[in-house]
């Protein structure tokens, strides 16, 4: 039984999610939602690059809304503040239809009061499961850090460190007002919650803390940050227009989870558009090490298949395929807030090989 799938956003990610659904044979394109004028009316083969597939985009929420769909992947740009997203995923979980989110929702039930309950409500009227999916938050940290630690008989900390080069990304609204590159670092505090992208991710990487915490059986008391912007060495050229020397040109976020008063739990992300404060100069997508008895130490990197020329990253694919391996998942489970399981692994029910993938196009 094929799924039937709504992709909402197609943006970078979104569009390299909508192109998984497409091609893959267990799902069926149903919907799609887009932000931008051009697109609206547009078939989305045409958007993804792919054949056509008689699904057209709209921005009317009415619209999907009405559609009899399994899940939605929901790909929104992160905006300020975290929870920004929270009307339109309410309305959809109430209309019946799983939501799988990339940003974020990683544990939801970290939260209480009023968040909390509505969207617990919004799950019970439409017998539906909010999740996330993504690499990190998602992958990362809520499976693979806590599955390595399955090897000790003792655990003082586990740490994952992060390292995103940002030089490609063109978006000028999203690499100077979302993520806080090309301010004066003299009249920024990004511990300060009320700064536009602390507000955005504090929340998020609060809940994967919390996933993580569930996970290794331990009870989070809190999360404190410490953050640290550091100041551009030199003029930078970059895909989304220029830093000047002086201005913010790398962020290192860091959230720990505190259990019994110590930090447990760090969540490190160096978010860089020159390499100059780097601890290393070459370092791979994420370092995990775990202090304990024994510990481990972890480098992963992706890469893309032999052949794919395409100038869709690794790391787009990656989240992809996480999208496409949770839905069964959200699909199956029942209503209510789910924290991702431990292991969504590939399902080779699919039979989706490389070779049997549509040719990627030369543009994204």
């Amino acid at each position: 039984m094929k799924r039937r799938v709504i992709q909402w956003a197609t943006g970078a990610m979104g569009k390299t999610c909508l192109r998984a659904i497409i091609d893959h044979p267990d799902m069926e394109l149903v919907g799609l939602f887009v932000y931008g004028d051009d697109k609206v009316g547009r078939d989305a083969g045409d958007i993804a690059r792919r054949p056509t597939t008689g699904v057209i985009a709209t921005r009317n929420i009415e619209d999907i809304v009405s559609l009899e769909a399994d899940v939605v992947v929901h790909c929104a740009r992160l905006a300020p503040p975290y929870g920004s997203h929270d009307a339109e995923i309410l309305r959809l979980l109430a209309s019946g239809k799983n939501v799988i989110s990339i940003n974020g929702y990683s544990r939801s039930k970290h939260w209480k009061g009023e968040r909390l309950a509505a969207l617990e409500a919004a799950c019970a009227v439409g017998g539906t499961t909010l999740m996330a999916a993504g690499l990190n938050p998602g992958y990362v940290g809520e499976q693979l850090a806590v599955v390595a630690t399955g090897v000790c008989s003792a655990l003082d900390h586990l740490e994952v460190v992060e390292s995103v080069d940002c030089r490609v990304v063109r978006n000028p609204d999203y690499v100077f007002r979302v993520l806080g590159f090309g301010a004066d670092p003299e009249l920024v505090d990004p511990n300060d919650e009320a700064w536009g992208p602390a507000s955005s991710l504090n929340g998020m990487y609060a809940e994967v803390l919390s996933a993580m915490a569930e996970h290794l059986g331990l009870a989070l008391e809190g999360v404190a940050t410490d953050h640290r912007v550091f100041a551009a060495s030199e003029p930078l050229s970059i895909a989304a227009g220029q830093i000047a020397q002086g201005a913010v040109s790398h962020v290192n976020w860091r959230w720990h989870g505190l259990v019994e008063g110590q930090r447990r739990l760090t969540m490190s992300i160096h978010w860089y558009m020159e390499t100059a404060h780097l601890p290393e100069i070459a370092p791979p997508l994420w370092r995990i090490h775990i202090k304990g008895q024994p510990g481990v130490k972890i480098s992963v990197d992706m890469e893309k298949h032999e052949g794919d020329t395409s100038p869709t990253s690794a790391e787009q694919i990656g989240v992809a395929g996480t999208v496409i391996n949770a839905i069964p998942w959200v699909c199956a489970a029942p209503a209510g807030l789910m924290t991702r399981p431990l292991a969504t692994p590939f399902n080779g029910g699919g039979a989706q090989f490389v070779g049997r993938l549509a040719t990627p196009h030369p543009e994204t």
